[in-house]
């Protein structure tokens, strides 16, 4: 990519509509404390110009250094400006148990873990390597798990398809 990318017409994407000159003189040769790349940030959605959103943060410093794209893409999805504040409204939090016939259909749970992992990157700026350290991590914090939330973690990678 060498210059700002020039969308077809009718492409839909809000990063075709976030874009602008501007927006590219600023980040195009920008890093993120992790080595991720505007250029990669923007990447898929310029290649696949059928994308809703089109742009990826890399980690969750993204956000911050590629803040002039990252508010205003934020902003037309969520409605939510940079300055706005999110509600803390846990109290209100409704989660009964599930009647005993529901619950009895039950026969497993998954907790996926993503964007949640301090001093690592979001999935599109982690590297092989670093996806095991988060396993690992991972997998020691759930031995610690006792009562209802103690269970088995099931690796996919080396599981046998009757595990499965």
């Amino acid at each position: 990519m060498t210059g700002l990318p020039v969308f077809p017409p009718g492409t839909k994407s809000l990063l075709s509509k976030c874009l602008t000159q501007d927006v590219w003189d600023q980040l195009h040769d920008k890093k993120d404390p992790y080595g991720f790349s505007f250029k990669e940030a923007i990447w898929s959605g310029c290649k696949n110009i059928d994308s809703g959103i089109g742009v990826y943060a890399g980690s969750h410093d993204s956000y911050t250094t590629f803040a002039p794209m990252m508010d205003k893409v934020i902003e037309e999805y969520h409605g939510h400006k940079k300055t706005d504040i999110h509600p803390k409204e846990t109290g209100k939090l409704n989660a009964p148990d599930f009647p005993a016939d529901e619950a009895a259909m039950i026969k497993s749970t998954r907790i996926r873990v993503g964007r949640n992992l301090a001093g690592f990157p979001l999935g599109p700026g982690v590297t092989a390597a670093q996806r095991g350290e988060i396993e690992a991590k991972v997998t020691t914090a759930l031995k610690t798990f006792d009562g209802e939330l103690k269970g088995t973690y099931y690796p996919l990678k080396g599981m046998q398809p009757d595990v499965q």
